[in-house]
């Protein structure tokens, strides 16, 4: 007997839709229709040079004197934005998205085919929150430790041109950000499901973004690329779900286009079908 008969049907269901889910992200796609810049490779080497050149000119012109400003402030405020920074962590946002996804994973299917549309729908859209916010966030960590950029002050001085590469130390581990990276990725995953919700979203990446920098834990340039990342890859990942047609579809022209989601009515009424 198979170990996924003998589980209990809960487990059992999480464990079918969660290898399904896995299943339907792996699938192969069309890489040129995804990703059309692979046609075009200049367009990528000119983003990527004006996104170096704006690092650059932040190192060299905004660096320094924003941490030297801020190491003027009153201790109030750097004690409130030390306060603020910490919701910028991943795990204020993938741990209830991760849980979230394992509950409606575990939940029976519904009756009507309406019902299922709504609940698969759901699941969808938690999974790319959590996919879109936490990889990007991932791929920020490794690659900081590559780079190994002094965080400020930790050579004994403000100087935005140290840099260990391969370090592996926190104090070595500037630039991204990842508290940047995470807050940004929010902002542009949240704003891609939800438009409305892009100013509260932005307000909390800006807000996130400078506390880094009022409690000295990274240059402006850090936060910076870190907010390119995390814009970046959320939208690497939804033209990813697109061509796998979760939740997002590439149009013929190569836009993606975003499934409506369900209403608030719809979402209650399977709600209730499945307390039933």
């Amino acid at each position: 007997m198979s170990a996924e008969k003998v589980l209990p049907p809960a487990l059992r269901r999480l464990h079918v839709n969660v290898i399904g889910s896995l299943k339907r992200l792996s699938r192969p796609i069309d890489w040129a229709k995804t990703f059309p810049w692979i046609r075009d490779p200049r367009r990528l080497l000119i983003g990527a040079a004006v996104v170096l050149v704006a690092v650059l000119l932040s190192m060299a012109l905004i660096d320094a004197a924003a941490t030297n400003f801020v190491r003027t402030l009153p201790r109030g405020i750097v004690d409130f934005f030390n306060f603020l920074t910490d919701f910028g962590k991943g795990a204020w946002v993938l741990w209830p998205l991760g849980l979230a996804f394992v509950v409606l994973a575990a939940l029976p299917r519904a009756v009507t085919p309406i019902a299922q549309a709504v609940q698969a729908a759901i699941l969808v859209r938690v999974g790319f929150l959590f996919v879109a916010i936490g990889l990007p966030g991932l791929f920020s960590s490794i690659v900081k430790n590559m780079i190994g950029r002094a965080r400020p002050g930790v050579p004994g001085r403000i100087d935005p041109w140290v840099f260990d590469p391969f370090h592996w130390a926190p104090a070595w581990a500037g630039m991204p950000s990842g508290h940047a990276t995470t807050a940004f990725a929010v902002l542009a995953a949240v704003g891609t499901l939800w438009p409305r919700w892009r100013t509260v979203a932005l307000i909390y990446a800006i807000v996130i973004m400078i506390s880094r920098i009022v409690v000295q834990a990274h240059f402006f340039s850090d936060t910076l690329l870190g907010a390119v990342v995390g814009i970046t890859g959320v939208i690497l990942i939804r033209r990813w779900f697109a061509a796998q047609r979760l939740g997002f579809s590439i149009l013929p022209d190569g836009h993606v286009h975003q499934f409506p989601g369900p209403s608030v009515r719809r979402i209650k009424a399977v709600a209730r079908e499945l307390l039933a």
